[in-house]
């Protein structure tokens, strides 16, 4: 038996918005690889198919030698800062060779086939460029981390550990203990409980 009222309309899920980086990322990668073969076809008509691969093979090897100095450079931070915690230096200083980030990304540019990228991966090699992308890198960071209420980027790591007597990192919060709750009565040591 059925009654008068016709059944709901079945639903259709919405799709959920497309990001803009979403839609703008491959586009961009589309144009940016377009734009590196026409200019590398142009490059090769005017001097040469020869030179053209010279200059990639050199861009390949640069970028290489840089991004392992820019390895070393950090695996020699990492040692040294271990060796100050383990020698127990609790001051947390910053190197000045934070641009290391900066630097492989450089000598990764550089091994990319394509003019466009080599010179953006020369620019990165520049020490200023590096300091001026790296301290933009920094505020931006800690504008996006403020607005969404996390304080400053050191706050929240500094936060985020807690280290144990045998070394061991553990994330975790610190609860102190001052003494018994007002009200009641320290008894002293307990006996142990006997199954």
């Amino acid at each position: 038996m059925t009654t008068g009222s016709p059944p709901p309309p079945p639903t259709v899920p919405q799709r959920p918005k497309r990001s803009r980086a979403r839609t703008f990322v491959p586009l961009g990668i589309a144009a940016w690889l377009v734009l590196e073969i026409w200019l590398l076809t142009v490059v090769a008509g005017a001097a040469g198919g020869f030179t053209v691969f010279l200059l990639l093979v050199a861009g390949f090897v640069l970028g290489a030698v840089v991004i392992k100095r820019a390895g070393r450079r950090a695996f020699k931070n990492l040692t040294e800062t271990l060796q100050r915690q383990q020698a127990g230096e609790t001051s947390a200083q910053r190197q000045g060779s934070s641009g290391n980030g900066f630097l492989m990304l450089g000598g990764l540019l550089l091994m990319l086939p394509g003019m466009i990228s080599d010179v953006a991966g020369l620019l990165l090699l520049v020490p200023p460029v590096r300091s001026f992308l790296g301290r933009y890198a920094e505020r931006s960071l800690e504008r996006r981390m403020s607005a969404a209420g996390a304080g400053r980027l050191g706050d929240a790591f500094q936060q985020a550990r807690i280290h144990r007597p045998d070394g061991k990192v553990v994330q975790g919060e610190v609860i102190r203990d001052d003494g018994p709750p007002a009200g009641r009565r320290d008894d002293g040591p307990r006996p142990p409980l006997t199954p």
